[in-house]
């Protein structure tokens, strides 16, 4: 090339880098959805229950709410123990190295080869288009009609074995003029995104259900002293029926009824018992341990965590932002949007730059003399022609996938609304349900005692004791129900609400 040829060339060629960096990207843009917010969180102006819910700052640590130190330190083992959380975090690392692999795309390739071959050429094969005959013919042209006019090479047979030595560096840039490699990027990222935010979704569940399973076997193992408090209670008065009937005052079905009712509450207890072993393990499960293994941590009885006075639930606008699950659909449907841009950038020209440099020598002495250096360099350009419609079909796809990303956006914020309204509302109802059952728990204790006295004075049958005992079992086991179920139902608001995963989890 003269300097007259690279003078004129060097501007086309630095005009074209210019275009390829500066170069629009195709397709469009991503903008994230706007939404409309509902006056959800005006139930919390209505609310008539001790614990109620405010608009305030959430804490992503809600389980601390219960302020209950057996379930913080298992909260605090969860992130790391929990097999779900860890799969998680196995796909979220795999979804930054395809991040990384779409990054690629966007820089020159650059490579490096060497060899050594000992070669021969067949005289009877290309060699002979050049006029290399076998040994002992006369060389021809390719038509084979009259003499090549080219002496054979040396050798018994005309072509000699050789060494061949070849060093050299090989590169390639595409040009990303349309925004390809750029848009790939963008949609990787944006899968990387959602992945990180499904690690979220993920790790929010998991600490939810940890407080229920905890909060069941609190419940288990109350129901469980409340049986026995009344098995208590059943014997005695199954000792007094006793009583009564050798002094003459009763008969032996009074002794039988209350035989029946004691037998009756005693077979409650090894239900309570499995209920709270199983309990243990499921929550075992959640921390990668063996069944067994947190017995003794668990194994003794504790109170239902008892509910706060107040629950911040966050601010209404911060909703969209604090949900795993609406994050992750609106990496979604970024991704969708730049898929969009790489496929209609498929519909454009590639251009590329190549080049090679190198030495190829004979003799591997002057390998690496100026003289055995070779190199090739120009720009190629590809351009699509006829795909029997793949290219539209892959575009028709991609907007296809868009849309339904779209769709999936929108449901996933009407459920995110709805899941905080229900929880708002069953929250509230279970505490008043709850206090009535107080009331409940107190009248049939009252009841009880005044039936026991007016049997002992002989004013009213046993049957009449047996039903109040009865009905005052019940109404304890309903009392410590109503308790789990509402501090279940503030975890699930909470869930709700998004709080619970690690916002400082390195991306």
């Amino acid at each position: 090339m003269t300097a007259s040829e690279f003078s004129i060339r060097t501007p086309a060629l630095a005009a074209l880098l210019c275009f390829a960096l500066v170069g629009c990207a195709v397709g469009p843009d991503f903008e994230r959805p706007q939404t409309t917010t509902p006056a959800v969180f005006d139930r919390t102006q209505s609310a008539q229950a001790s614990s109620r819910a405010i608009e305030s700052e959430f804490s992503a640590q809600w389980w601390m709410l219960f302020n209950d130190p057996i379930l913080d330190s298992l909260e605090k083992q969860l992130s790391d123990a929990n097999l779900d959380v860890a799969a998680a975090s196995a796909r979220l690392r795999q979804s930054r190295a395809g991040q990384r692999i779409a990054g690629a795309e966007e820089y020159p390739r650059l490579s490096s080869a060497a060899s050594y071959n000992r070669e021969r050429g067949s005289p009877n094969g290309i060699l002979s288009l050049l006029g290399v005959s076998p040994a002992g013919s006369q060389p021809q042209s390719a038509s084979g009609s009259a003499p090549a006019g080219v002496a054979a090479l040396p050798g018994p047979s005309g072509s000699p074995a050789y060494d061949l030595y070849q060093a050299g560096v090989d590169a390639s840039w595409e040009l990303d003029i349309w925004g390809r490699a750029r848009r790939g990027v963008e949609a990787a990222t944006a899968l990387t995104d959602a992945s990180y935010e499904d690690r979220n979704a993920i790790l929010l569940s998991a600490r939810a259900e940890l407080a229920r399973d905890y909060v069941q076997l609190r419940d288990a193992q109350a129901l469980l002293q409340i049986a026995r408090q009344n098995l208590v209670i059943a014997r005695d008065a199954t000792r007094l029926t006793q009583t009564r009937v050798r002094e003459g005052v009763t008969t032996d079905l009074d002794v039988a009824n209350a035989s029946a009712q004691a037998e009756l509450i005693e077979s409650l207890i090894p239900t309570l018992e499995s209920r709270s072993e199983t309990t243990i393990n499921a929550i075992g499960v959640l921390l990668a341990e063996e069944p067994g293994a947190l017995r003794e941590t668990l194994g003794e009885p504790h109170d239902v965590p008892a509910l706060p006075e107040q629950v911040p639930i966050g601010i209404r606008s911060e909703l969209v932002q604090r949900r795993p699950d609406i994050r992750r659909a609106e990496a979604q449907l970024h991704a969708a949007t730049a898929a969009i841009g790489m496929a209609k950038a498929d519909f454009y020209p590639r251009i590329s730059l190549n080049g090679s440099a190198g030495f190829q020598s004979l003799q591997l002495s002057n390998l690496a003399s100026w003289a055995s250096g070779q190199f090739v360099v120009g720009p190629s350009i590809t351009l699509p022609i006829f795909e029997g419609g793949r290219l539209k079909g892959t575009l028709h796809l991609r907007e296809a996938q868009q849309q339904e990303a779209a769709i999936v956006y929108r449901r996933t914020v009407l459920q995110a609304w709805r899941e905080v309204d229900d929880a708002l509302v069953v929250y509230d109802a279970e505490q008043r349900r709850r206090d009535r059952l107080k009331a409940v728990v107190g009248l049939n204790q009252r009841a009880l005692s005044i039936a026991r006295q007016r049997y002992k004075a002989g004013a009213v049958d046993f049957l009449d004791v047996l039903n109040v005992q009865k009905q005052l079992l019940d109404a304890q086991s309903n009392l410590e129900q109503s308790k789990a179920h509402a501090a279940a139902n503030l975890i699930a608001l909470c869930k709700a609400l998004g709080g619970g995963w690690e916002s400082t989890y390195a991306r």
